[in-house]
């Protein structure tokens, strides 16, 4: 099947690698299916390209790989709205907000995207915690010197 993307032009995509998203995701109703489409040649950036839109991407990556200490739990609605029979079926993944300079990327710690393997399913799940924002920066801000002169 071949589709329209944001960044990569003309793709043709394995129609088993469609991952659904039953409600859209938030702001995106009609957008129910995606792709994972690598960014960068290690895939630490991918983007999750809309199979319907081709101006619906959004750049993404694993949170644990820059926050270590990331963790929510899945309440039984959403592993059931998945039917996640296995915690290694599940994948968790994080919407960037990519500024320039790209250091000042943020990641949306809020709203992880959970996507199950095993069936394709995924959801945006929006958690009711406010230890993590929509913005957390992606890359720490550099400590300034204590006393250094301002210009």
């Amino acid at each position: 099947m071949n589709i329209q993307t944001k960044y990569h032009g003309i793709l043709a995509i394995d129609e088993k690698k469609i991952i659904t998203f039953e409600k859209g995701i938030p702001g995106f109703p009609r957008e129910n299916q995606f792709v994972l489409l690598p960014l960068t040649e290690d895939e630490l950036y991918q983007v999750m390209q809309s199979v319907q839109t081709a101006n619906v991407a959004f750049v993404v990556t694993i949170p644990f790989l820059f926050f270590p200490d990331y963790e929510f739990d899945l309440d039984d609605g959403v592993v059931e709205q998945l039917e996640v029979e296995r915690p290694e079926d599940v994948q968790v993944l994080t919407i960037l907000t990519v500024r320039e300079p790209f250091e000042k990327t943020t990641a949306n710690l809020q709203a992880p995207i959970v996507i199950n393997w095993k069936n394709k399913k995924g959801k945006q799940v929006i958690l009711n915690d406010d230890t993590y924002s929509v913005r957390h920066r992606l890359f720490p801000t550099p400590n300034k010197e204590k006393g250094a002169a301002k210009c």
